[in-house]
């Protein structure tokens, strides 16, 4: 039996399944779907409130419009209304995110908290250790860093660190999340908090490479394609459509499961996969920086 989904989980499935209807239900012009404009018509909703609900990032705080939805969409199967119901009112719960909302950017908590439904992940990072990846004080050291420029707080950063070592537990639970990273040469070479933190950093990706979910390469300072920007790629199985989430040069995440923008991520993981160093190689790369700190 599939485990329960989280609360983003829940809110992207409920999401994902009242636009297929909406797009499906063959009452819109010429026998298509409804527009978001058409299908808002008697409710309280705004087309900008039904798009963060399709998505995910968003549920109904009055079921009788979630109704109206429905009937307008000809759902009159009472136990698909009742499941739909359910599954919104359970997504409305306070789940372990809620006291780091704060800390986040715009469109993170969406992204962490799928993180725990996801199946398998395959991520990229030019310049930093992927977060998943970092120990506690390089975590902490690659924070403080960024304090005086970003004027963020002590209590800020003690509840970031909290915050990413938590995620980190997907990779040690009973069913892992299985995990592929590419890391930029310059992501290793990049001097965060001293040698001993560099040290240890290193130290644990050699551990971590060494499990049989986790997957470490190191695309190496040499002529071959790279992306320019980090990402990561979510897989959920049958469930749920992948998603792709890139970061913005304003600080928020962006994630998008429309096909084409997953195959095009997929397109550059894969071709970095093809010039990075063989995953067997990665220890022998780490011990060598090491040895030159």
């Amino acid at each position: 039996m599939a485990a329960k989904r989280g609360r983003t989980g829940q809110r992207l499935e409920l999401g994902l399944q009242l636009r297929q209807l909406r797009e499906n239900c063959g009452l819109g012009d010429r026998g298509g779907g409804l527009t978001r404009k058409q299908a808002i018509q008697g409710t309280r909703l705004s087309e900008a409130a039904l798009q963060r609900i399709e998505t995910g990032s968003l549920n109904f705080r009055n079921v009788g419009d979630l109704r109206k939805l429905l009937d307008r969409y000809g759902v009159t199967d009472e136990d698909v209304i009742e499941s739909l119901i359910n599954l919104n009112r359970e997504s409305a719960n306070q789940d372990w995110l809620t006291q780091f909302r704060g800390l986040m950017p715009a469109g993170m908590p969406g992204f962490v908290g799928l993180e725990p439904e996801a199946r398998s992940m395959r991520a990229y990072h030019p310049t930093l250790v992927y977060g998943l990846l970092q120990t506690q004080r390089y975590a902490r050291a690659l924070l403080e860093l960024h304090k005086p420029v970003e004027e963020t707080t002590s209590e800020f950063i003690r509840s970031s660190v909290e915050l990413r070592m938590r995620r980190q537990e997907v990779l040690a639970r009973e069913d892992p999340v299985r995990l592929r990273v590419i890391l930029g040469e310059a992501a290793l070479r990049y001097p965060v908090g001293g040698s001993d933190v560099m040290h240890e950093q290193f130290e644990k990706l050699v551990k971590l490479n060494s499990w049989d979910h986790i997957t470490i390469q190191v695309l190496p300072f040499r002529t071959g394609y790279r992306s320019a920007n980090d990402f990561a790629i979510l897989e959920f199985g049958d469930q749920l459509p992948p998603r792709v989430q890139i970061d913005n040069s304003w600080g928020a995440l962006s994630t998008s499961d429309k096909p084409r923008e997953v195959d095009r991520f997929t397109r550059r993981f894969d071709s970095m996969v093809a010039s990075a160093l063989p995953p067997e190689d990665t220890p022998d790369f780490l011990n060598r920086l090491a040895r030159e700190l």
